[in-house]
């Protein structure tokens, strides 16, 4: 098998660390720190800023910690976070199903909240091409009112349709930031740094601006495979509760410091979150 390409990468060109501190899944039975109120997702976005994560992907719950989509919700915790920290990380929402919503109020509640940046799924927007024609319209909104996508990808196949989407014209930008989720959402999930060469084999689309997650205590390997690569990193108890060693981190803040860590020793440095913006903005 030929080895992906690397991106030459340079002081110019930091790498991006993003924290999902909490998804839809997991509850204070799995972490005690884990934060679902607007003041919890607050305090943790401000110990990851001085961690190193230039990004936030929020999630917001309901009264009994139930995934939720709701503006009112999100808009809460984003002036939470923008009371505490300013505008010094990134926040990005999410739009994910859960298996609780449909497309159509998935893209609904991006539209009332208008945040900075969202996460699309596209095998929840897009199931089959009947849902093309409004996907295309979403897009097309997103870019007038200035918010900034990141399209989900749990496959290499995914990442194909995406390219061919974006050659029928049917993805109004440049490019479009991509997030490759290493292995799957299933009791015990380990993934592992090789889980990301398919993404990256010769034969596949290439993406300008891409961010790695992935599953349990091998996170950190994953995501410093994606920086060596010419990628980003995304970190966080959506996904992961372990650390390197196999200790459960006693915060989200352990995680992206050892991110961060991990991309310093590699003679790289983590990026700010205007440099993130700057990057996205030179993407699309």
């Amino acid at each position: 098998m030929a080895f992906p390409a690397a991106t030459e990468r340079s002081e110019a060109t930091p790498v991006a660390i993003a924290v999902a501190p909490n998804g839809g899944r997991r509850t204070k039975a799995d972490h005690p720190a884990l934060p679902l109120s607007a003041a919890e997702i607050a305090a943790t976005a401000a110990a990851c800023l001085d961690a190193g994560a230039c990004m936030i992907h929020v999630h917001v719950r309901d009264r009994d910690g139930r995934h939720l989509l709701d503006a009112d919700a999100y808009r809460t915790a984003i002036a939470r976070i923008r009371a505490a920290i300013g505008e010094r990380v990134v926040i990005q929402i999410t739009s994910e199903a859960l298996g609780i919503y449909r497309a159509q109020e998935q893209m609904a509640v991006v539209r009332a909240v208008r945040p900075e940046a969202v996460s699309l799924a596209l095998r929840e927007l897009v199931p089959d091409a009947g849902h093309e024609p409004a996907f295309a319209d979403f897009l097309s909104w997103l870019r007038t009112e200035d918010v900034i996508p990141q399209i989900i990808l749990y496959s290499p196949e995914e990442a194909v349709r995406l390219a061919g989407l974006k050659a029928r014209g049917l993805v109004p930008f440049q490019d479009v930031p991509v997030l490759y989720v290493l292995g799957r959402y299933a009791p015990g999930q380990k993934s592992s740094p090789s889980d990301l060469l398919p993404f990256l084999a010769p034969d596949m689309p290439r993406f300008a601006h891409w961010t790695v997650c992935a599953f349990g205590a091998r996170e950190n390997a994953c995501v410093t495979a994606a920086a060596l690569l010419g990628g980003h990193m995304r970190v966080g108890f959506e996904n992961n509760l372990w650390q390197p060693d196999g200790s459960v981190a006693p915060d989200n803040a352990a995680l992206v410091a050892g991110a961060r860590g991990a991309v310093e020793a590699c003679g790289l440095r983590a990026a700010a979150a205007d440099e993130l913006r700057r990057a996205w903005r030179n993407v699309i």
